[in-house]
């Protein structure tokens, strides 16, 4: 899987171009997200807006791609679509993530500024 990575002041923004993260690509974005996430800022936005759908392996890929940040950095969510934030609540994964509702004014966040959180 292709991930599109985007520096942005003191935030490493990585998009996701598929519409799906589910058992079938799960695997191959988890490794995608390792190597977009081996080094870089601490703060890590991965922007959902272009995913439909995710089942559990995709949420599991998320989780650990969390967990291999560790304890310093931290994996943000934005843009998650009805579907995908369905998840994320149903599961309560919602209050393990900080979860935006959109990019907007990801620069000025990235850069100490302030960026709306939907949890």
């Amino acid at each position: 899987m292709k991930l599109e990575i985007q520096d942005i002041g003191e935030a490493r923004l990585i998009t996701i171009p598929e519409s799906r993260i589910d058992a079938s690509v799960a695997i191959c974005f988890k490794e995608a997200m390792a190597e977009a996430t081996k080094e870089g800022p601490e703060r890590v936005i991965l922007d959902l807006s272009n995913v439909d759908f995710i089942d559990s392996s995709g949420l599991g890929a998320v989780v650990a791609s969390m967990k291999l940040l560790g304890d310093v950095r931290r994996l943000e969510l934005a843009g998650l679509t009805p579907l995908v934030e369905k998840v994320f609540r149903l599961t309560r994964m919602d209050s393990v993530f900080t979860i935006h509702d959109d990019l907007t004014g990801l620069a000025g966040a990235a850069e100490g500024g302030g960026m709306k959180n939907a949890s």
